[in-house]
């Protein structure tokens, strides 16, 4: 992307700032006093002070002046490892970005501009708040974006985790805080702050600011999920959750997540024809008999998947190995009966055919509910793809942290 006009205040140093300073009043020449150095870059006192005004409007908890020196650390390295591959944003981007951002509060961008201006905040920080967690996701969806992709078989045994009981709903907020040893200390003094929230609109602003998961560009705010989508450590504090209260921490890889209940539902249960189903037949001559069932238990031997069974039927007739993807409800009884109680691969040799002449091998390919109005196929896909990005992202952002040079005066 080419910028066609750079938004970010530059950074002073060296001798321009230094023959600055000769002409400027002693509170001139404190905004621009060095509070941190992050590699070979700046943070002043300006846009310590201003980042802290921001945090305060937007409700966020804990040391505000140390969270908002931390945040300013982390963005500088986030645009360095941007720059360092050619990214960078067009003025139209950051103006979408602010609108966005704006719409969280019912205003448009000029009138969240004129509300900061009013308590001194300047248009920059807001500005530069926003591009920063542009840039932030457009570097890690072009790094980690192809890692993160997911399969369909994927997202059908996520479906079928989030079908299986029906029941309830749940509308949660969540915050992902990184607890690698740079951010350990942070993370503990902000944990008991965020537990003691109540108001969902607090919780969102502080999700805003200091979640590394994918959501927190919507205030870390997630659409409705059937409770049994969510993994067991998850769902038992969930459950026993009212609105507004914040679950413990929960320990994830390379951090801790804390959730909020917004609202819970009941959901309608699934109806009787809720799946389809693929399977094979191999059909064996001879009926039910231990000869039979003996060359059954070898098949099952020498296959892990429906596929292997056209190594098995090979010289035979096409007609003696029959693969059928039905939806339930036209599944013949017997079979139907058989494949309920069996997962993906499993196989019965329960069935015959021809008068009881032909023994059935009987296999189960695969089995996809039907999506009903409140399981969103694509919804299933983003949810995935966030959760491996959180991760991607979170160990990025530590390697960074690692290998700069950070300073504070």
């Amino acid at each position: 992307m080419k910028l066609s006009s750079r938004i970010f205040v530059p950074l002073i140093a060296g001798l321009s700032l230094l023959l600055a300073a000769t002409l400027m009043p002693a509170s001139a020449q404190n905004q621009f006093t060095p509070v941190a150095y992050v590699n070979d870059k700046v943070i002043t006192r300006y846009e310590l002070e201003q980042r802290i005004k921001f945090l305060e409007i937007l409700g966020t908890p804990g040391d505000l002046k140390a969270e908002a020196l931390d945040r300013l650390i982390e963005e500088r390295l986030q645009r360095e490892a941007a720059e360092g591959f050619n990214l960078t944003l067009e003025t139209e981007q950051i103006f979408a970005g602010v609108e966005e951002f704006a719409a969280r509060a019912n205003l448009t961008g000029p009138q969240l501009i004129d509300e900061l201006a009013k308590i001194d905040i300047a248009q920059q920080t807001l500005r530069d708040f926003v591009a920063a967690g542009l840039l932030w996701r457009e570097l890690v969806q072009g790094l980690f974006g192809p890692r993160s992709q997911v399969t369909e078989d994927e997202i059908d045994r996520a479906i079928a985790q989030s079908s299986g009981s029906g029941g309830i709903q749940v509308l949660m907020t969540e915050i992902v805080l990184p607890t690698t040893p740079e951010f350990a200390e942070r993370t503990n003094a902000l944990v008991p702050d965020i537990q003691k929230l109540r108001s969902t609109t607090a919780f969102s602003s502080a999700a805003s600011q200091y979640s590394a998961a994918p959501s927190k560009a919507r205030g870390g705010r997630l659409d409705w999920l059937p409770i049994s989508s969510l993994p067991n450590q998850i769902r038992s504090q969930i459950l026993g959750l009212k609105p507004g209260e914040v679950t413990a921490p929960i320990t994830v890889p390379n951090a801790v997540a804390l959730f909020q209940l917004r609202d819970k539902r009941e959901a309608a249960g699934q109806e009787s024809n809720s799946f389809t189903a693929e399977y094979a037949q191999f059909y064996i001559s001879g009926g039910r008999n231990s000869e039979t069932l003996g060359k059954a238990r070898r098949i099952r031997e020498d296959v892990d998947t429906c596929d292997d069974l056209y190594g098995v039927n090979k010289g035979n007739p096409d007609e003696q190995l029959v693969f059928e993807t039905l939806p339930e409800n036209d599944i013949p009884a017997d079979v139907r009966k058989e494949l309920t109680s069996m997962d993906p691969n499993e196989v019965s040799t329960a069935l015959t055919r021809n008068n009881g002449q032909t023994l059935v091998f009987l296999m189960l390919c695969g089995r996809t509910p039907e999506l009903n109005e409140d399981i969103a196929r694509q919804q299933i896909r983003t949810q995935l793809v966030n959760a491996r990005l959180v991760s991607f992202a979170s160990g990025y952002i530590s390697e960074l942290r690692a290998d700069a040079v950070i300073r504070i005066p």
